[in-house]
C-alpha cells in the first residue's frame, strides 16, 4: 500500500486490504476506516501522529507535515534529489517496487 494510492482513492485501497486480509466489511465499518485514514484526521489523532512522544519536538517540526503528494520537491534541492537517486539505485537495485511520487 503506498500513500499515493490511498490520497487518489481511499475507498479503492481500504477493499484492496481488506481483501488481502481476508476480511469482510460492512459499508459501515469501511466507511469509518475510510474517514479515518484521511490525513487530517490521522495528524489530529494522538495514536497516530508521535504527539505522546516525549521524543518528538513538535515545537521544531511536527511528525506528519502536509500531506501532499509530492510536497518533498519543495524540499530538496535538485543536488539533494540527485543523490538520493543515486542512493535510493544503490540500496534498492534488486526490489521489484515501483513507487510513486505524483498523482
Amino acid at each position: 500500500m503506498f500513500y499515493e494510492d490511498l490520497v487518489e482513492d481511499t475507498g479503492r485501497e481500504v477493499e484492496r486490504l481488506c481483501s488481502f486480509l481476508g476480511l469482510s466489511i460492512s459499508a459501515e465499518q469501511r466507511e469509518k476506516i475510510t474517514k479515518g485514514v484521511q490525513f487530517d484526521a490521522m495528524k489530529q489523532n494522538k495514536m497516530t501522529n508521535y504527539s505522546t512522544l516525549p521524543v518528538m519536538d513538535f515545537k521544531i517540526s511536527p511528525f506528519m507535515r502536509k500531506g501532499k503528494v509530492g510536497d518533498w520537491k519543495n524540499l530538496f534541492t535538485v543536488a539533494q534529489n540527485e543523490q538520493f537517486d543515486e542512493v535510493y539505485k544503490v540500496k534498492m537495485k534488486n526490489t521489484t517496487l515501483k513507487f510513486r511520487t505524483e498523482i
